[in-house]
């Protein structure tokens, strides 16, 4: 008895260290550190080895000079020369730096076409330098463009999927140039809450506080929270990091309804709340139809015509089913969705009520309609 008592114990122990782990979230999941940061990369380049699907160079002006210019470089004069060619596309190339990324780390790029070529199938990006924000050269991109989409085109029809002005290049740039940047230096790091919230920076603060021992976290403001970086871990800053991170919090939320009117899509958030109100929701509807008849005599009738008899159908739908349903203060989400669903409500009825409520004050959430 006494060894069932202690394993019923334990598995409700277990249980419940579950339950509040599954509650919870790790702090790498709701927060960037300082410093640990992607950059933005950009670069004009010529695509070549076109089939005829190219920028028209006539019309495409960026598109000739750059290719004049490419083989007045390779020792080509091409200045006085009539250029009419189809096979090369102007194009943006665009690519993400990752943090910490090291010279000779290869990237992916995104190729896009800014001309009026048809399609970049079966093109070769030529050596395209890629610049950050402060206008140097951070890597170089070059290689054999894929694209996803396709066009074909028959004198009398014409098929495209997806995007054939657009590709990728794999792997297709080379990182020339690193950011650098001291993380083990650091005396304080930085954490920056992707969903700024008092209550949440706080509850991060206070764990960081409990795993040390120590204040050395606070948050300064609802976004942010300020860690000093404790003498058990100067001059390694990476395993503060990598052992703070791993810590779980109950991130908090405000109460939020997302409503997309195009598409009729609603997301509402766990604690939104519903003061006393009715709701009636129906319209009325007239449906007029028209079945017109054709009249004639009888066979060998010595009198009469043929003529067209009209005949209309009106019917009313005044949804009398539809009933007025007050919902009590504070009901829970669950409750409202409960509610509106009997009513028989769709998703654009429900957009139209959930505002009307906001309107009325009664909906203790913030609405944003995107």
């Amino acid at each position: 008895m006494r060894r069932l008592a202690t394993a019923t114990a334990f598995l409700i122990a277990l249980a419940v260290n579950l339950g509040t782990a599954e509650a919870q979230t790790r702090i790498k999941d709701i927060v960037d550190f300082e410093g640990v940061r992607e950059n933005l990369l950009i670069g004009y380049g010529l695509v070549v080895g076109l089939k005829g699907t190219g920028d028209d160079i006539g019309s495409a002006i960026f598109t000739r000079e750059s290719l004049v210019g490419m083989l007045e470089r390779l020792g080509v004069n091409a200045r006085d020369d009539d250029l009419d060619t189809d096979n090369v596309a102007a194009v943006m190339v665009t690519a993400i730096l990752p943090p910490f990324a090291t010279q000779g780390t290869r990237i992916d790029v995104t190729i896009s076409s800014i001309g009026d070529a048809d399609s970049l199938l079966g093109g070769q990006l030529l050596v395209t330098p890629l610049v950050g924000a402060d206008g140097e050269v951070y890597a170089v991109a070059q290689g054999p463009v894929a694209v996803s989409g396709f066009s074909a085109q028959g004198q009398a029809a014409s098929v495209t999927r997806g995007v054939p002005t657009g590709g990728r290049i794999a792997n297709g740039a080379l990182v020339e140039r690193e950011l650098g940047f001291a993380l083990n230096q650091m005396e304080t790091v930085r954490i920056a809450l992707r969903n700024p919230d008092f209550t949440t920076s706080r509850r991060i603060a206070q764990a960081i506080n409990a795993f040390v021992g120590g204040p050395i976290a606070q948050p300064t403001d609802p976004g942010t929270v300020r860690m000093i970086v404790p003498d058990a871990y100067r001059n390694n800053a990476v395993a503060l990091i990598t052992d703070i991170e791993q810590l779980r919090v109950t991130p908090d939320n405000i109460a939020k309804v997302v409503i997309d009117e195009q598409t009729g899509v609603i997301v509402m958030g766990e604690n939104v709340r519903i003061n006393t109100v009715a709701i009636a929701q129906g319209n009325l509807t007239i449906r007029i139809t028209e079945t017109p008849q054709v009249s004639q005599p009888q066979p060998f009738a010595q009198t009469g015509e043929t003529v067209t008899v009209p005949r209309t159908q009106i019917e009313i739908d005044e949804q009398k089913d539809n009933k007025l349903t007050v919902l009590p203060q504070q009901v829970t989400l669950q409750e409202l969705v409960n509610g509106l669903n009997a009513l028989g409500v769709g998703p654009r009825d429900m957009i139209s009520i959930l505002q009307a409520i906001k309107a009325a004050g009664a909906l203790q959430a913030e609405l944003e309609v995107l």
